[in-house]
């Protein structure tokens, strides 16, 4: 329960509306910093993507740095949460901030002096994985101390929808900069950029934090993280499901990538526009989501099941602008899944478990690209871009439909279908109403 001085000045719920979150000072200044930094981290990837694509002209090494920057989660996510959970997460964010910053002014410095190798660009994607153990599940977990159980659900879909803006700006700025002056800079802009979330969070007003009690240290608390997801089928599944979507679903840098240079023959101004127009779609979905400020089981899985149709459809466009319009509701759809993914595991959360419940579903969901990624990397050079984009999204698609049939029986739900005209064909609804309709 929230007992700081934050959570008991309003006498009643604040309404949500598309942007009630950031009438919170600690909020808004939290938003103004990481949609600095967040800029600034779009610009890295794309210059890192193709930084590395120039370096050795293969997807696979593409692949493997993405692997090498998520590894580290998949390997040591559950202890970022542990920590996240046991320590002020506003003093580990200051840590993690200053040393992501620090891992990108050392890329910049390696590439502008000339002296840049792909080993260079996987070590520094494996110390920023490194970080991000315990940054992600400490930011995650820190949103609802700043904004409180009310605003939570919007919170969440205005982190996204901050995230998918500096996605608008970053691939268009480093494809402009790569073009002109080369990669260097864009990795300058990124460690610069963190300057800003570290200011927010220094001017930040701990009584206005609603302040939550904290895991005390002891043994078992990972295996008690697992045991308490495992009992709650509200969080286990559709912590599953952003895991498939994560591994198989979001290689999108090995395929857009592989697109631009083997399919379009084009450069890095044609990938950012590609990364440029599946961020709109992204924001989109996640203003939307912050309009509906609910987060419903059912709507999670058939924006996944849309994700997975989308990707297999456009695998196969004809043409590229047809390709290139579908990055939009690709961004979209995917974007949907991951806020209602997100916001719906926190909601059903204890405060005080939230970090490790956190760190898993980062964990299932970034932490399996380094298995995905090497894998649709050897695809995507093998068989091709198009083969590559459309065993993602068949995947994804048999997931979101598996694990909506799970959904469906853990809450006593069966499909009725019902072809009848005026009435909904398909429709989940409770065993015993379809008894008695029957």
């Amino acid at each position: 329960m929230s007992t700081g001085p934050g959570a008991d000045s309003a006498p009643a719920p604040s309404p949500t509306t598309m942007f009630s979150s950031l009438k919170i000072r600690n909020y808004r200044l939290f938003a103004i910093g990481q949609v600095v930094s967040n800029t600034g981290t779009w610009m890295q990837r794309i210059a890192q993507d193709w930084l590395v694509l120039t370096l050795t002209g293969s997807a696979s090494a593409v692949g493997i740095t993405i692997a090498l920057q998520f590894l580290p989660m998949l390997l040591f996510g559950l202890y970022g949460g542990v920590l996240a959970d046991r320590l002020p997460k506003r003093g580990l964010l200051l840590a993690t901030q200053s040393a992501m910053g620090a891992t990108g002014a050392a890329l910049a410095v390696l590439t502008l002096s000339g002296h840049v190798e792909v080993w260079h660009v996987y070590l520094t994607a494996f110390l920023l994985g490194m970080v991000t153990v315990v940054d992600n599940p400490a930011r995650q977990s820190f949103v609802s101390e700043m904004v409180g159980p009310d605003q939570l659900g919007n919170a969440v879909s205005l982190n996204s929808a901050n995230f998918q803006s500096a996605r608008l700006v970053g691939p268009a700025v480093a494809g402009v900069l790569i073009t002109a002056v080369g990669s260097g800079y864009a990795f300058l802009f990124n460690g610069l950029s963190f300057l800003a979330p570290i200011a927010g969070l220094l001017l930040m007003r701990n009584s206005e934090l609603h302040k939550v009690e904290r895991a005390p240290r002891g043994k078992g608390q990972l295996r008690e993280g697992l045991r308490y997801v495992s009992t709650h089928p509200e969080l286990i599944w559709p912590i599953v499901l952003v895991g498939f979507i994560g591994t198989f679903g979001f290689n999108f840098p090995i395929w857009l990538s592989a697109f631009v240079d083997d399919v379009y023959h084009s450069g890095a101004g044609t990938y950012g526009l590609l990364n440029t127009l599946m961020a709109a779609g992204s924001l989109a979905g996640a203003l939307l989501a912050a309009r509906r400020g609910t987060s419903r089981l059912r709507f999670l899985v058939g924006a996944a099941v849309m994700f997975g149709l989308l990707e297999t459809v456009a695998a196969f466009a004809p043409g590229f602008w047809i390709f290139a319009l579908m990055m939009v509701p690709i961004g979209m759809a995917g974007l949907t899944v991951n806020v209602t993914a997100n916001s719906s595991v926190q909601m059903a959360t204890e405060p005080a478990m939230r970090g490790r419940v956190m760190s898993l579903f980062m964990m299932v969901f970034v932490g399996g690209t380094p298995l995905g990624a090497p894998v649709f990397g050897w695809i995507t050079d093998t068989y091709g871009p198009r083969i590559g984009f459309a065993a993602g999204g068949v995947i994804s698609l048999l997931a979101a439909l598996g694990i909506g049939v799970m959904l469906a029986r853990a809450g006593g739900l069966r499909l009725k279908v019902d072809l009848r005209p005026g009435h909904k064909h398909l429709e989940f609804v409770p065993r015993e109403r379809l008894a008695t309709a029957a």
